[in-house]
């Protein structure tokens, strides 16, 4: 069957929101695609975010920047350190919902270094290397099995040749106004995640009043299981919720 072109563009319209997609730490936009893909092909309107990771600000910054050039309010979904950047920027009336990836929910007063430093007996942590110059990397040895180990190999080697330095003024900035107080919330648990312990972030959706899913996956979970992602972004675009 060939769809037309007034037909694609029919199907968009009838979409009530857009999707503005906010990465993480050491990584750039280009990890959305795969999800990109699929919502435009259902006729979303997407957006994705290119944080520079310096600052937690400078990221939020940029991220209100595409929320005001979406078209419909805006389901706002962060991966990882995305989360804290969601917190602080999704208090726009624009935002309808945020979706949290793996990702940091975190409260008034609490930065990604708080967690990140909390024990978590029995779970491993993100290997990274000490601090150089106000920046941190991931172990590129450790970054493959680590990062995303249900992803090709060949993939993963690349993407920690590649790592986006990730600055502590981002690592360490307090979040101010929660936006997941007022805003519909869900949160997708990876249960093989060897960045950010499982136990945390059930306890982050849980204090956020988050509807929870858990997927078998590594902390990448854009990369291995596309799929999934997008299916659970469009439960928070439904027009009931």
């Amino acid at each position: 069957m060939i769809t037309t072109a007034s037909a694609v563009v029919g199907h968009a319209a009838d979409k009530p929101v857009s999707i503005v997609l906010v990465h993480g730490a050491f990584v750039d936009a280009s990890g959305w695609q795969q999800v990109y893909d699929i919502l435009s092909a259902d006729g979303y309107e997407v957006l994705a975010v290119q944080n520079p990771t310096i600052t937690l600000q400078g990221d939020v910054d940029a991220t209100r920047q595409v929320i005001a050039r979406a078209s419909k309010p805006v389901v706002l979904v962060g991966h990882s350190y995305g989360g804290a950047v969601i917190t602080e920027a999704g208090s726009l009336p624009k935002v309808k919902s945020l979706v949290y990836l793996a990702a940091y929910a975190l409260q008034a007063g609490e930065s990604v270094y708080d967690i990140g430093t909390a024990p978590t007996p029995g779970e491993d942590k993100a290997p990274l290397l000490p601090p150089s110059d106000g920046f941190l990397l991931v172990d590129f040895a450790k970054f493959p099995t680590s990062f995303a180990a249900d992803v090709d190999p060949a993939k993963t080697k690349f993407m920690a040749e590649s790592q986006v330095p990730w600055g502590l003024g981002a690592v360490q900035t307090k979040i101010t106004a929660p936006a997941w107080k007022e805003k519909p919330t869900y949160f997708m648990v990876t249960k093989n995640d060897h960045m950010i312990p499982p136990s945390q972030q059930r306890s982050m959706a849980a204090r956020a009043g988050a509807k929870v899913v858990e997927v078998e996956s590594s902390h990448a979970v854009m990369l291995s299981h596309p799929q999934d992602v997008a299916d659970f972004i469009t439960s928070a675009a439904a027009p009931s919720n």
